[in-house]
């Protein structure tokens, strides 16, 4: 590789780095090429980004990008596939999904937001990570249902008190 082609990847992926809240680091040596082309689809199929990179090229591209992401550099060790995307899920649905065929590919780690999850077993826990519009979601059925139920009481109860006034208004 030429020192313009490093160089190039390294700002490529200190661009995603910068653009990009969540990030995935996965193993995925010793698949086929037919396995891989396989999970590049399926990556893509969900809307994430996949690359990968030597690991000195990827910490020269963290180094350059600013953000912390020191607790996930030591997973940067034996071959290495970056998983960006937009939605904190996408990625872990993704390695799910596919790893239904294979124990391939493994979490190394992945970064959300600001907090790092290190680890394969930690899959599970990113899986089920509730989205930023899925929390709002429940907080404002949270906050309606009260309200709903004092609309609901008063205007029931508005029928009543006009219906014992008509009665008494008769008498």
């Amino acid at each position: 590789m030429t020192r313009e082609e490093k160089d190039k990847v390294v700002n490529e992926l200190s661009e995603y780095f910068t653009n990009y809240k969540f990030v995935y680091v996965t193993d995925a040596s010793s698949m086929s090429a037919k396995d891989t082309n396989t999970m590049r689809r399926v990556f893509f199929n969900k809307n994430v980004k996949m690359r990968v990179a030597k690991n000195t090229l990827i910490i020269k591209a963290l180094e350059k990008s600013n953000v912390d992401f020191k607790e996930l550099t030591d997973t940067l060790k034996g071959s290495t596939a970056l998983l960006f995307s937009e939605n904190a899920k996408d990625p872990a649905k993704a390695i799910s999904e596919f790893r239904k065929r294979g124990t391939k590919p493994q979490l190394k780690g992945a970064y959300i937001d600001s907090d790092v999850y290190i680890g394969d077993d930690k899959l599970e826990a990113l899986n089920n990570l509730k989205s930023k519009e899925d929390l709002v979601g429940e907080i404002i059925g949270i906050l309606q249902s009260p309200a709903k139920n004092v609309i609901s009481a008063l205007q029931s109860g508005g029928g009543k008190i006009a219906g014992i006034l008509k009665t008494l208004s008769e008498k």
